[in-house]
């Protein structure tokens, strides 16, 4: 089905096509200098001191539990309202996950107090997740990880740039994971990036990101090196040149790009403050964010009434889509048995309507009156 106004719309020109073009003319197009190039425009973008370039998201929450000595008998506090490689990177390493209720309807990040309740003498980390980019309570998860010893990962892939208190998210845990698939605010197609601020750990992450060999390919073509061991177990996560030239190219737009979705966001404010039945998370964030999607909960509602909305958009030309369904409700993950009454209800009424810096204000108009008539049809 072809869409009048689609859930997303790639942001991308000329410019993207020159850098991969240039980068193949360049005869490098594996690990090499386009990736340290972006690994360092990244780092600086979020003041971080280092950034390390990955194959995806996936790779870099894996790493992120290998290198933080997360392992079989330790338990990881984690949201359900995710994406499943949130909670996926805590099985690969034989961790347990234990899922966290979000704090409310209104703010769909997991709160400090709900995951202090569940912090146990096995408990080692906490993952965050930063919805929508939109910020968690970085200020009592962090003070509640310093009481009790835990680690944290900042699963930071929907908020390049989005702030905390003056801080960038994805600076403020020991660790921060950040994706670029198609549809993020960077896109590379496929790729992701680890940031941190220890040396050790990004000494170890470089290491682990390529076999666990001490030195790499470009390395060695450039004439640093001659030879190479391997001295840990290791994977193939490295991203390529190809996708780096990319990621160069898209950040260089990013700031610009992220300033016009905050105008669209505040069109959507505007036009959905008199919608009575829906709820807006986050509407009262003043922090500079990504606004990577714009998810609105319908109030009183269930989830076959939520997906007859959504046929009806559709049927008007208004892609939707949902973020996501509840991971401790996947057939994978029913076996812990968690109950999260706000998560579950957010899942099954949550709407994601179109976000991206193109959209107008007379789209946003034409979408928020086609909700306020589903709304009203379906009652």
């Amino acid at each position: 089905m072809e869409f009048k106004i689609p859930l997303f719309d790639l942001n991308f020109g000329e410019e993207e096509v020159e850098a991969v073009v240039n980068t193949i003319r360049s005869n490098w197009i594996s690990t090499g200098p386009r990736c340290e190039e972006f690994e360092n425009l990244f780092a600086s973008m979020l003041k971080a001191k280092h950034a390390i370039t990955l194959a995806n998201c996936t790779c870099a929450l894996h790493l992120a539990c290998v290198v933080l000595g997360i392992k079989k008998g330790d338990e990881v506090i984690c949201p359900s309202l995710t994406f499943a490689a949130s909670v996926n990177c805590i099985r690969y390493v034989n961790a347990t996950p234990v899922f966290c209720d979000i704090k409310s309807y209104e703010h769909i990040n997991m709160d400090a107090n709900e995951i202090e309740k569940l912090v146990t003498p096995k408990t080692k980390a906490v993952i965050v997740v930063h919805m929508a980019g939109f910020p968690a309570d970085m200020e009592g998860i962090m003070n509640l990880a310093k009481k009790h010893g835990l680690l944290v990962i900042e699963d930071a892939c929907h908020g390049p740039l989005s702030e905390y208190q003056g801080q960038k998210l994805g600076t403020i845990g020991d660790v921060g994971c950040f994706s670029f698939f198609s549809n993020k605010n960077i896109s590379t197609g496929e790729g992701g990036m680890l940031v941190t601020n220890s040396d050790d750990i990004a000494k170890r992450v470089r290491l682990l990101r390529s076999h666990g060999m001490t030195t790499m390919s470009y390395q060695r073509a450039t004439g640093h090196a001659t030879s190479y061991d391997v001295v840990e177990l290791g994977y193939n996560y490295r991203m390529d040149d190809l996708r780096a030239s990319i990621g160069i190219t898209q950040l260089h737009r990013l700031k610009e790009d992220l300033q016009k979705r905050a105008k669209v966001r505040s069109w959507y404010l505007e036009a959905l403050k008199d919608i009575d039945q829906v709820i807006i998370p986050f509407a009262c964030n003043n922090e500079f964010v990504s606004n990577y999607i714009m998810p609105i909960v319908l109030k009183n509602s269930t989830v076959e009434n939520r997906d007859r909305i959504r046929e009806s958009m559709h049927s008007k030309g208004i892609q939707t889509s949902i973020h996501y369904p509840a991971v401790h409700q996947l057939s994978i993950y029913k076996k812990y048995n968690a109950k999260l009454p706000n998560t579950e209800y957010v899942c099954n009424n949550e709407i994601t309507l179109p976000m991206y810096s193109k959209l107008k204000k007379s789209d946003v108009k034409f979408i928020c009156d086609a909700l306020l008539n589903c709304l009203e049809g379906n009652n």
